[in-house]
């Protein structure tokens, strides 16, 4: 059954000592078997990072990422979708959100 409470967890990489809540604050683990076991679960957590990506965008220092789309054409939902999916499957140790942050570094593109 999906963990739909609030969870908090602090990315062992992440730059900073923020807390990361929600969904997406699972292990990439939990994120595996949550999408095996619940339909939904993928659309709640993809809902999570698109939310988060956007928080990360309004919040970038002026002249970083402007202009960055987070659904350009050549890389559609769908593909973001599997991009995460795969990325978990690859590395359950790691957090959801690290998948997150690989998702951000891939839309803005090579050499950023």
């Amino acid at each position: 059954m999906m963990a739909l409470g609030i969870a908090v967890a602090t990315s062992a990489q992440a730059q900073s000592t923020a807390k990361i809540v929600g969904i997406g604050a699972q292990t990439c683990a939990e994120f595996n078997e949550e999408i095996g076991s619940t339909q939904a679960a993928e659309l709640y957590f993809f809902a999570w990072a698109q939310g988060f990506m956007s928080g990360v965008l309004i919040r970038a220092p002026a002249g970083l990422d402007e202009g960055l789309d987070l659904t350009p054409r050549s890389f559609p939902l769908q593909a973001q979708v599997d991009f995460l999916r795969t990325f978990c499957a690859q590395n359950p140790d790691q957090d959801y959100m690290d998948a997150v942050r690989a998702l951000y570094r891939r839309l803005r593109g090579p050499g950023i």
